[in-house]
């Protein structure tokens, strides 16, 4: 029988530098001189969104231990022991923190924030309670919907009825998929966050490139916020002290959905549509992918199955059963992530041909990808 790890809070020297970091970050002769610079601001977004983050965790970590919101050990889980959730709340706490000191907030980023609190307040329900998978979805819905009202939707349709529909079902279909394939990708130590890290990372280099500093500021936030959580999550001889959990995991697919469709990426329609879905790409794959595969094999018969399926069919896990190791297998889909943000990259002042061949390139990346998992499947089984 399992025992969860002590309830104390340990505070090592890491933390302390942080703290002192974070105190140097609050004076204002330290952001009004160093970074008030525009070209320095990410920085102190990041740097700001970090301490938070990293400050916070040993005591979400406590309160999880305290109150037993723990996720413990099953036949469909690879970890051994009770874990603490949580972890989502204090980069929540980072993101907004770091948004809101900054005065990066317009009225599309405040409604975000609030569909966003919305996600987190359900999932830190579902990792207290188990809420149904029709009621978390209903609250994603509601969320998008918070999101479309204040103007954050796809344009890719004209402006006539049919394609406000079209639109509108597309946002919807975007903000909720992203939101449970990260979700979905929560199997690992250090997936779902190191995904955020790199997707964010990519929004960020993508809108510095095509003159959007805000988007580039909002992309820092949640690029520190992450990152003050990983110490935790992704060790490397150790397991993980502490979870996302739903909380963490879906605050972070819907925020990073709607800030890929609040942000302009080209003036090329067909860029505009490329750049995002290759910086998201894993994601997407791993969604339609185990789609597929579960309404082919038969374990899917209908929408309510699909929303309450669980099992080991994920990327993460088939590429861990050829590896042979969970660690390599996150580290295979981190630098899988990094190839499709690259050639997000490279369509900045690509022509329309050359779109084309990074989606053939892409393309081929995947069915490269799908005939390795599909051997670590069968190695599965």
């Amino acid at each position: 029988m399992t025992t969860p790890p002590s309830k104390n809070v340990k505070l090592g020297f890491w933390w302390f530098a942080s703290a002192g970091l974070m105190a140097l970050l609050l004076l204002p002769s330290v952001r009004h001189t160093w970074f008030s610079h525009y070209g320095r601001r990410w920085l102190y977004i990041l740097s700001f969104s970090f301490c938070v983050s990293y400050l916070l965790l040993p005591f979400a970590r406590m309160i999880a231990l305290r109150l037993k919101i723990l996720d413990y050990p099953s036949n469909r889980k690879i970890h051994t022991d009770p874990t603490p959730l949580l972890g989502g709340i204090p980069i929540f706490i980072a993101f907004t923190g770091g948004i809101l000191v900054n005065s990066i907030l317009d009225q599309e980023m405040g409604f975000i924030l609030l569909g966003a609190a919305l996600m987190t307040l359900t999932g830190l329900l579902d990792d207290a309670f188990t809420l149904s998978a029709r009621l978390k979805l209903f609250c994603q819905l509601l969320a998008t919907v918070i999101v479309i009202l204040a103007g954050v939707q796809l344009t890719l349709f004209p402006p006539v009825w049919w394609g406000w529909v079209g639109n509108l079902f597309l946002t919807v279909l975007w903000v909720t998929g992203i939101t449970n394939a990260l979700n979905f990708m929560d199997g690992m130590d250090g997936l779902a966050t190191g995904l955020s890290v790199i997707t964010a990372g990519f929004m960020g280099i993508v809108a510095f490139q095509t003159n959007q500093p805000l988007m580039g500021w909002l992309s820092a936030a949640m690029v520190g916020s992450c990152l003050g959580f990983l110490p935790y999550n992704f060790r490397r001889k150790a397991p993980a002290s502490i979870f996302l959990g739903d909380a963490g995991s879906t605050f972070l697919g819907f925020t990073l959905a709607s800030l890929a469709v609040k942000g302009n990426w080209a003036e090329n329609s067909i860029i505009d549509i490329v750049a995002p879905i290759l910086i998201f790409g894993v994601l997407i794959f791993d969604m339609i992918h185990l789609t597929v595969d579960r309404i082919a094999s038969g374990q899917v018969k209908d929408f309510k199955g699909w929303l309450e399926y669980v099992g080991q069919d994920h990327l993460h896990h088939r590429i861990a059963a050829l590896l042979h190791s969970p660690r390599q297998s996150v580290l295979f889909i981190y630098l899988l992530s990094i190839c499709l943000g690259l050639s997000a990259i490279a369509l900045r002042n690509a022509r329309t041909v050359d779109a084309f061949i990074l989606i053939l390139q892409a393309a081929i990346i995947v069915v490269i990808v799908t005939i390795l998992e599909r051997k670590g499947n069968k190695r599965r089984r």
